[in-house]
């Protein structure tokens, strides 16, 4: 448990605000209300995204998306749907609202052991759990990110002669279509549709899921990066028997993307780091000269799905 756990546990949120810096007062509110977290709400994400990610910026809508992670390459190409009658070219999903988006459709399709994903009310009300609020802007930019990650097509490269193939496909096969008008009397009507995931990506997801605290989730929300750490380590720490020490390079491949130069990207890692760890308090990672070192530790929400 960090430092930032400890006092609020020890003094309180209030008394934790007032000592510690306040760029630092973020990390109390995050760290305060996952101690307080009674619900204990289960997200799953496929092992997957916790090596590799999605890109943090948008990218030119014709350009595909390669990023390499610990044994395992993803690769995301843009694809095309038909809108209005028209067929368009939708670039490869990216940022926090896609990241939440592809979470909601794991956790629920693990959740009933179904790939027919029902959005409708039960998507507004994790939307409203999360403290999103739909409408307006947030509604077209998760729109955009659902169009897109509808179109894209998906493929995940394993190393090792006998690692688990999952080659082709998208996430989605149909259904992740929100409507384009926005108003009140239209609310409780916003997605309707019941999404179908792709037969290839949801067999990957059953077979390897990774659970995450959904209040963690919550808190990382608008971090993309600190989120895509969060799911690293919920992934990695409790598999390692030993500490496990991750170079500068490796940390640099993994999650520089959009860094042109190490000594741009480190000051944001630790940052990120910060706020992932707030977010796991049980996640025991060691800040090192030469990068940071893993160590064994209890996953983030222990309860198995029922």
């Amino acid at each position: 448990m960090g430092d930032i756990h400890r006092l609020v546990i020890e003094h309180g949120r209030d008394k934790a605000r007032a000592l510690v810096r306040p760029e630092e007062r973020t990390l109390v509110d995050i760290a305060a209300d996952i101690l307080a977290d009674e619900n204990q709400h289960l997200g799953i994400t496929y092992s997957g995204f916790c090596l590799t990610s999605l890109p943090h910026k948008k990218l030119a809508d014709d350009m595909p998306w390669e990023k390499r992670g610990h044994q395992v390459t993803l690769l995301v190409e843009p694809g095309r749907l038909k809108v209005n009658g028209k067929m368009k070219l939708f670039g490869v999903p990216y940022g926090a609202r896609a990241r939440m988006i592809l979470i909601y459709l794991q956790t629920q399709a693990v959740r009933t052991g179904r790939r027919e994903v029902e959005l409708g009310r039960s998507m507004r009300d994790w939307l409203t759990r999360m403290g999103i609020s739909v409408g307006g802007e947030t509604f077209r930019g998760f729109r955009e990110q659902s169009l897109r990650i509808s179109a894209c097509s998906l493929k995940f490269f394993w190393d090792g002669e006998n690692a688990d193939v999952f080659e082709k496909g998208g996430i989605v096969k149909r259904g992740l279509i929100f409507h384009d008008a926005l108003g009140d009397d239209r609310q409780g009507t916003l997605w309707n549709d019941v999404v179908q995931l792709d037969e290839t990506f949801f067999q990957a997801l059953r077979d390897h899921p990774v659970p995450l605290l959904e209040e963690a989730v919550r808190q990382l929300k608008d971090r993309s990066l600190s989120l895509d750490l969060y799911v690293w380590l919920a992934y990695r720490l409790h598999s390692l028997s030993r500490p496990q020490p991750i170079s500068w390079p490796s940390l640099y491949a993994q999650f520089g993307a959009g860094y042109d130069q190490m000594k741009h990207f480190k000051p944001r890692f630790v940052q990120a780091l910060q706020y992932a760890l707030a977010a796991y308090p049980d996640a025991k990672v060691e800040p090192a000269d030469d990068g940071v070192v893993l160590h064994p530790s209890r996953p983030p929400i222990a309860r198995l799905l029922a």
